[in-house]
């Protein structure tokens, strides 16, 4: 046998051991469960006092779905599955101040949701996480003076990610 036939049944001896090995728990499977096919994303439910963050959370959360999962964002009659979600609480913390001024000069916002991602054949969650939290720092001062919509925007964008990524299959 040449070195190269050699070197190829290592090859394809290791991905196929690696293919799912239950005692070590690695696999080289799908990220995510593939027996759904699409997901539903109703607007987020809001009990905060920030009245635009449900409607930023939800489309930056359709569009992580996707742009980095093979699910399909369709309406709820159609869907597999549906994911709903409720911002509880927003807060806006103070990081530093001016000496010289005392006024604020970063600041960070806090938003804490709760979701649960449902098998709509079943009725029952996939995934359900409470006082699931995300956090953005942001410049509120000059030379920056960054709004807090700023803020918002980036822990729309992280959390959105954090959700979509507990969507994975189990490790």
């Amino acid at each position: 046998m040449s070195i190269v036939a050699a070197s190829w049944a290592a090859v394809l001896t290791l991905t196929v051991g690696c293919a799912s090995d239950p005692t070590t728990g690695y696999s080289s499977g799908a990220l995510y469960p593939s027996k759904y096919r699409s997901v539903a994303v109703p607007i987020f439910q809001n009990s905060s006092q920030d009245r635009g963050i449900s409607f930023q959370l939800t489309d930056a959360t359709i569009k992580e779905i996707e742009s980095s999962t093979p699910y399909k964002v369709v309406p709820e009659g159609r869907a597999d599955t549906v994911l709903r979600a409720s911002v509880k609480s927003v807060t806006l913390n103070t990081l530093s101040q001016s000496l010289a001024t005392r006024l604020t000069e970063e600041m960070a916002i806090r938003v804490t949701v709760d979701f649960e991602w449902i098998d709509m054949r079943t009725g029952k969650p996939i995934v359900a996480r409470n006082g699931f939290q995300g956090s953005a720092v942001f410049v509120a001062s000059l030379p920056n003076n960054q709004p807090i919509d700023l803020g918002r925007f980036a822990v729309s964008q992280q959390l959105a990610r954090d959700i979509v990524a507990n969507m994975q299959g189990e490790w």
